[in-house]
């Protein structure tokens, strides 16, 4: 009887309005089933599994499976996530990514660690502007030509040069000096078959060149991954003074929309379909098409403009086009041309279609 009373005791504690326990303190998923009795806080089943990783910090037992004692109950009504986010999340700097539910391991899990573990963003903590916290200087290990395996570099971020450089040998000069201005990075843990693995990308001769890169370390790669954000934040405060702070965060850095493979066949239609890998990037309006995910460059890009300038996509071949394959198509409308893909399934057909319209329906 007690158990099922206080079960039901918790759950109305993660139901209540003004406490923000409906959702996980540390990923915001919705309707969190676990909680932290040593934080005072709810959280999502995943985040759960990271918190039982620090037991000198938090412990965490089920709403539902696990007996709460009523001194625990009382804990919990006196915490809470909102509390809990005051105290811990007091000074998150701007620039620094606070993930969601469908991001990767690492992000979710040096976010917990910095939050509770390390005491990062609590109020006494004197917070470092980002032009300081967008400079570092260490080593990465990069994916070398050919795609066969990764070497160690150099790597300098500098938020006052603008520049990051990285190094093949510390006795010649750098290999790459990349403009803080389009340097975008994310992490890529599919595509690079690392847990920690990082795309950077930037323009470099009017084409978008890929780096993927990667640290032993969580905390390093996470480290890495702020830094970049807080000289891109550097940047475009700098750049754009006058742009309100709701705009500018989320253009620090950006994930891709969808990315997979799909066929692609040649201006005429006539052409063999060959598999391609497409990114497609929303905030710089673009596809990109790739022979393989990890190649340096792409083999062709797509700008996709606005529907009231001629772009349009929908499903099926375009008028007058006939083709023995029988798997789902695209036809994306251009005001140039009329690309046509073909993709494995319906699903994979209506989650590209709905990208590619998504980016057509933006202002």
């Amino acid at each position: 009887m007690e158990h099922d009373r206080n079960k039901t005791r918790l759950l109305e504690l993660q139901r209540a309005a003004g406490t923000g326990n409906d959702r996980c303190a540390d990923c915001g998923e919705p309707d969190p089933v676990w909680a932290s009795y040593k934080l005072g806080i709810f959280v999502c089943l995943y985040c759960s599994g990271i918190h039982r990783n620090l037991p000198g910090v938090t412990r965490v037992k089920s709403l539902r499976l696990d007996f709460w004692e009523n001194d625990l109950i009382e804990f919990m009504k006196s915490h809470g996530n909102l509390r809990a986010k005051a105290k811990y999340e007091a000074k998150v700097p701007p620039y620094y990514y606070i993930p969601h539910s469908n991001d990767c391991l690492v992000l979710r899990e040096q976010w917990i660690r910095a939050k509770y573990e390390r005491e990062e963003f609590v109020a006494t903590r004197v917070c470092q502007d980002p032009c300081t916290a967008g400079s570092r200087e260490g080593f990465l290990w990069k994916l070398g030509p050919g795609r066969r395996q990764f070497h160690k570099r150099h790597f300098l971020l500098s938020a006052r040069e603008g520049v990051m450089k990285y190094y093949e040998k510390e006795s010649r000069g750098p290999k790459a000096v990349i403009s803080v201005e389009s340097l975008n990075a994310m992490f890529q843990e599919r595509k690079t078959g690392h847990a920690h693995g990082l795309q950077i990308t930037y323009h470099t001769d009017g084409q978008t060149r890929n780096l993927f890169v990667y640290h032993e370390s969580g905390k390093e790669i996470v480290d890495w991954f702020n830094a970049i954000r807080a000289a891109r934040y550097h940047y475009l405060r700098t750049a754009f003074p006058n742009v309100p702070e709701h705009e500018l965060i989320p253009r620090i850095t950006r994930n891709f929309v969808k990315e997979g493979y799909m066929e692609k066949t040649g201006p005429k239609h006539k052409e063999a379909f060959k598999e391609r890998w497409f990114s497609l990037d929303s905030q710089e309006r673009n596809l990109m098409y790739f022979k393989d995910p990890l190649d340096e460059f792409a083999r062709g890009q797509i700008f996709i403009g606005r529907r009231d300038e001629g772009y349009e996509v929908r499903p099926g071949f375009p008028m007058g086009v006939r083709v023995k394959k029988r798997k789902p198509v695209i036809t994306l409308v251009t005001p140039g041309r009329e690309f046509v893909f073909i993709c494995d399934n319906d699903k994979k057909q209506k989650e590209w279609i709905d990208a590619l319209d998504g980016v057509i329906s933006q202002c």
